[in-house]
């Protein structure tokens, strides 16, 4: 399999970023880690070690902070860990899984490589950097240990994979659309403004970007009750909201699919 991968390398408002990004057969997917205050947070994916261990190695890093246990985020904690014996912090929730031989489908070993097992210490609701003081807002939906984090110095929210886009047409099959709206209203209650998303990137109005999306899952959430109410089943929901097949639909073997949006919503 023939894999074009690259990275780049941004800085905003002190904030240091690498971006990685993999394309196979008409599927592209990115990821950024980010550098701020001593933390480290995220490491990027296996894959993508030749292009982040440069950007990794210039950093002045304290502590390394998960916003989530999926094997783009947690690729490179191993061997940070071994190399600059740093300590690892993340949801309590999955640090016994990231201790172990990694267990997800083949197509992401192959697109995103296999995670290396590495000990993690449990994050609480607050931690402190060099000049700042961390919210950890706990933020379920995407994945159920997903935390973001908001610098209360800077005004800076690191956003994991909450965000992403304003729009989406697949679901991942364990994600939850419920949880993820009630995860957006929560982050909006706190007061931030530039966000920082694992995947988007840089987000200059971060509060209007995450209400634009939470205003897009309400909509369709309501649209897809009303459907549900008219005596339409789950797929025929699908075939009248999204009737285009995505090449990571069938990539994933369905893991990654509408459905799932659909299904979530109506049993929750």
């Amino acid at each position: 399999m023939f894999f074009k991968i690259e990275a780049d390398r941004a800085k905003v408002g002190g904030v240091q970023m690498v971006n990685g990004k993999i394309s196979f057969q008409g599927i592209a997917l990115n990821v950024h880690c980010f550098s701020a205050d001593g933390l480290l947070i995220d490491t990027g994916a296996k894959a993508l070690a030749k292009h982040f261990t440069p950007f990794l190695n210039e950093q002045k890093i304290e502590q390394i902070v998960i916003t989530h246990h999926h094997e783009d985020h947690t690729g490179n904690a191993a061997f940070l860990q071994k190399e600059r014996k740093l300590p690892i912090l993340m949801h309590a929730q999955k640090i016994a899984d990231c201790s172990e031989k990694a267990d997800y489908p083949l197509y992401r070993k192959l697109f995103w490589g296999r995670r290396a097992p590495f000990q993690a210490e449990p994050l609480t609701d607050q931690l402190y950097s060099s000049n700042a003081k961390w919210e950890v807002i706990e933020t379920p939906g995407h994945a159920a240990d997903h935390i973001c984090l908001l610098n209360t110095e800077t005004g800076q929210l690191f956003s994991g994979d909450l965000y992403v886009s304003d729009r989406f047409k697949v679901m991942l099959r364990d994600e939850s659309m419920p949880q993820l709206i009630q995860s957006i209203e929560k982050v909006l209650t706190y007061n931030f403004g530039e966000m920082f998303c694992c995947h988007a990137g840089y987000v200059k109005d971060g509060r209007s970007a995450l209400q634009r999306k939470l205003d897009y899952m309400l909509e369709l959430q309501s649209q897809i009750a009303e459907l549900h109410r008219s005596g339409l089943a789950p797929k025929q929901i699908q075939r009248a909201l999204f009737p285009k097949t995505y090449a990571v639909t069938r990539f994933s073997r369905g893991e990654w699919d509408s459905l799932h949006i659909i299904t979530s919503c109506l049993t929750s």
